[in-house]
C-alpha cells in the first residue's frame, strides 16, 4: 500500500506535465515546510524533483519525527509498518541540493506579505530571514501523555507508553521490565489511552494502535514465545489494507480482551496489578503483570497553533488543523497528522497530495 500510494501520486503528477497543467520545473519558488517528520520529508522531496527550492525547519535537534523512532516490526516476513521508509526518506531529503534543512530551529516570526517572510533563530543562535512562495504546515501530533490516567504511568517504572517500548525495542531488541532489566514473562497492551474519550473530548479514534500493539505482539512473540500478552481494547479497529491479514497472523497468539481497564496497583513482590471490567460478563477482576504497555492516542500538536494563527489557519473541533480554512489562506497547506490521525502510510500518501496542491496552486499563480 505505501508504495502504491506513492506511485499513484507520481503517476498524476506525471500525467498533469503531460497535459501542461503542471510546469516540469520551478525554480523560481521557494517552500517553507515546518516539521520534519515524514509527511515533511516526503512533501519536500516531491516539490524538490520540480527544482521548487524548500527550506525545511525542525524545533527538534534531529530529524524524522516520531516515526524515526519506530522499531521496524518484521517477523520472518515484512509487516509493512512503515518504519524502514523514514530513514530512506531521511536520506533523500539530506543528499537533495533543493532542500536546505534547518533543525533546532526556533521560529521567530512569520508575515504574510506577497509570499510570506520568515525569521528563526538556527541551532547556532544565529538569526535567519527569508522569503517564500507557500507555506506547508506538516506539524505533525503530539502523543497523548497519559500521567493523569489511572495506570500509573510516571508513578511506576513498569508502566510505559508504546512509544517507549518502541524506542527500547529499536534500541536492545529485547522487551526489558525497567524497574530490573529482567524480560518480563506477562504484557498488557492498554488500547485507545487517550482516543475515544469523551471525558477529553477526544472523541477521534487514532487509527494506528490497534494495528501497532498487534504488529508489536507478534514481533515479541516472534523473539520471545514463552511471553504471555494480553491486548485490552473496546473494539478492533481495522485501519489499513493489510490490517485483517495481520490480525488473523496474531490473534490466536495473544489474549484479545474486550474490556474497561481501571486502576493499577504496584504489590509487595513489583509485580502490576491490573483492574478491569469485563462487560459481557458484567464482572470486576483484576490480575497481575510484569509490564502495562498504554497505547497513547494521536493528538493535536498545540505548539503549533500560534504559527497556524498568524497565517490564518483555524483549528476544527477537535483542534487539528482544518483544511477547509485554507481555502482563506492562500499559499498556505498542510499535510500529515497535523490534520488529524494517519499512519505512516497516509502521511506520505498525503505529502504527496499536498505537493501537487502546492504545484497547482504556482501554476494557477502563472496563468
Amino acid at each position: 500500500m505505501l508504495f502504491r500510494s506513492i506511485t499513484i501520486v507520481k503517476w498524476i503528477m506525471s500525467a498533469k506535465r503531460d497535459q501542461g497543467g503542471i510546469e516540469s520545473r520551478m525554480p523560481d519558488k521557494k517552500v517553507l515546510i515546518i516539521g520534519s517528520g515524514v509527511a515533511g520529508l516526503t512533501t519536500a522531496i516531491e516539490l524538490a524533483k520540480f527544482d521548487v527550492k524548500v527550506v525545511l525547519i525542525e524545533k527538534e535537534k534531529t530529524v524524522g519525527g516520531y516515526a524515526r523512532q519506530f522499531t521496524c516490526k518484521a517477523t520472518d516476513d515484512c509487516v509493512k509498518c512503515g518504519a524502514c521508509i523514514v530513514e530512506e526518506k531521511i536520506d533523500a531529503a539530506v543528499s537533495h541540493p533543493n532542500i536546505t534543512i534547518y533543525s533546532g530551529v526556533c521560529l521567530t516570526d512569520i508575515v504574510k506579505k506577497d509570499g510570506f517572510a520568515i525569521s528563526f533563530v538556527d541551532r547556532n543562535h544565529e538569526k535567519q530571514a527569508c522569503e517564500v512562495d507557500a507555506v506547508v504546515m506538516a506539524t505533525g501530533f503530539q502523543p497523548f501523555d497519559p500521567i493523569d490516567k489511572p495506570f500509573g504511568y510516571k508513578r511506576f517504572d513498569d508502566v510505559i507508553t508504546n512509544l517507549d517500548l518502541e524506542k527500547r525495542l529499536r534500541q536492545d531488541g529485547v522487551v526489558k521490565r525497567p524497574s530490573d532489566g529482567s524480560v518480563p514473562k506477562k504484557i498488557a497492551f492498554i488500547q485507545c489511552v487517550g482516543s475515544r474519550d469523551s471525558s477529553l473530548n477526544h472523541l477521534w479514534c487514532s487509527k494506528v494502535c490497534c494495528g501497532s500493539a498487534l504488529r508489536m505482539a507478534r514481533l515479541i512473540k516472534f523473539r520471545e514465545k514463552s511471553m504471555e500478552i494480553s491486548v485490552f481494547y473496546i473494539d478492533v479497529q481495522s485501519f489499513g489494507k493489510d490490517f485483517q491479514n495481520n490480525y488473523d497472523l496474531i490473534k490466536d497468539q495473544v489474549r484479545m480482551i474486550r474490556a474497561i481497564p481501571g486502576d493499577v496497583f504496584l504489590t509487595d513482590d513489583r509485580k502490576i496489578k491490573l483492574e478491569y471490567y469485563l462487560p459481557a460478563l458484567r464482572k470486576q477482576t483484576e490480575e497481575l503483570f510484569d509490564l502495562v504497555v498504554l497505547s497513547v492516542g494521536i493528538t493535536p500538536n498545540r505548539n503549533a497553533d500560534p504559527i497556524a494563527e498568524k497565517i490564518g489557519l483555524k483549528s476544527t473541533g477537535s483542534e487539528f488543523l482544518d483544511e477547509q480554512s485554507m481555502v482563506s489562506a492562500p499559499g498556505v497547506f498542510a499535510a500529515g497528522t497535523a490534520t488529524g490521525p494517519k499512519s505512516i502510510t497516509e502521511s506520505i500518501a498525503d505529502a504527496g497530495r499536498v505537493a501537487l496542491d502546492v504545484l497547482n496552486y504556482f501554476q494557477t499563480q502563472h496563468n
